[in-house]
């Protein structure tokens, strides 16, 4: 049995190949060279931003870092050490779990894509008192959430919440904008905050994990840079008794560290009581680590300098740490 086929936009658009009875005709391999040059970097496929959605106004600093190491607890310490200030904070947080804010609020606030499902997407049913919820000392938050695990994209999430935030004025009265956003840069659509932010920071450790991660977050920054306003601020060794190795790093790529959060077990009973560092007893400990946030806050909404660290090769960096 012989089948004709007729690949519509091909240049030769009659094929004919023998097939066996009940079998299915398959298109030839197609030998085309993928293009993978986008607009932001190697192997790109990002939908641009919509110009009407820029966040103007407002100061916008996203944070990234390896999963697990403290990027919720620093958002949000963050977003504390900035009220206390007297900004206007607004935090959103990126992930699917939906905890970026809870020593802010206390508890688990539903999320975007959650309420939005409520009301069958019809976005303009929703008020803001549905989305937003005040937490401590005033600081407004929002947990944009995610698509169920291996559906969908966060980048997707990311720009209905923002939608949302403009059309009901919510950034007007804002003074700083914290984006939490989940685990290391693997895909277009985590790195989609990017297009908002003027400055990414990025929260790391004293340990070969975390800045091989910061490593590969700082290539994902320079590339979104290429087409947006967005800069390195630095980075944050959090929860580090030493940052040797963090500075070692910093200095081979041309990076700054511009706050250490030491490793006291303060931090960790704060996120069991559910609270900010603000709100904990004083001791000297919560003394040392609300100075530091107060320090690190009070030298975002002064400017850094707009980094541009050149990345390490992967084999580089496995040579650069971890050897005297």
């Amino acid at each position: 049995m012989r089948l004709k086929i007729v690949w519509k936009g091909l240049p030769h658009n009659d094929y004919t190949e023998p097939i066996q009875k009940g079998a299915y005709a398959m298109a030839p391999l197609d030998k085309t060279i993928p293009r993978l040059s986008g607009l932001d970097g190697e192997g790109s496929v990002q939908v641009h931003q919509d110009p009407d959605m820029k966040i103007e106004g407002a100061k916008v600093f996203s944070v990234y870092g390896k999963g697990g190491i403290g990027k919720s607890t620093t958002s949000s310490n963050l977003s504390a050490a900035f009220s206390k200030l007297g900004k206007r904070v607004l935090q959103i947080g990126c992930d699917p779990k939906h905890d970026s804010t809870f020593t802010l609020t206390g508890s688990l606030v539903p999320t975007v894509i959650d309420i939005l499902k409520e009301v069958d997407f019809h976005a303009e049913e929703l008020r803001p008192e549905d989305f937003v919820f005040e937490g401590f000392n005033g600081v407004k938050c929002v947990e944009a959430g995610g698509p169920p695990a291996g559906t969908g994209c966060g980048g997707y999430v990311v720009g209905q919440t923002v939608k949302l935030l403009k059309q009901h004025h919510l950034l007007d009265d804002t003074d700083v904008v914290i984006f939490d956003v989940l685990g290391d840069v693997v895909c277009g659509g985590f790195a989609a905050p990017l297009q908002h932010a003027d400055r990414a920071l990025i929260v790391t450790a004293n340990d070969f994990d975390s800045i091989y991660a910061m490593n590969r977050i700082i290539a994902a920054v320079q590339a979104k840079s290429n087409n947006y306003k967005v800069r390195l601020a630095g980075c944050v060794a959090n929860r580090s008794k030493e940052t040797n190795e963090v500075d070692r790093y910093c200095d081979a790529v041309g990076f700054n560290r511009i706050a250490h959060m030491p490793d006291v077990d303060v931090i960790r009973r704060s996120r069991l009581k559910k609270k900010t560092l603000f709100e904990m007893d004083m001791d000297e400990d919560v003394a040392i680590v609300q100075a530091e946030y107060i320090k690190l806050a009070e030298t975002l909404w002064n400017g850094t300098e707009p980094l541009a660290p050149a990345p390490l090769e992967d084999r580089d960096i496995f040579e650069l740490l971890g050897f005297d």
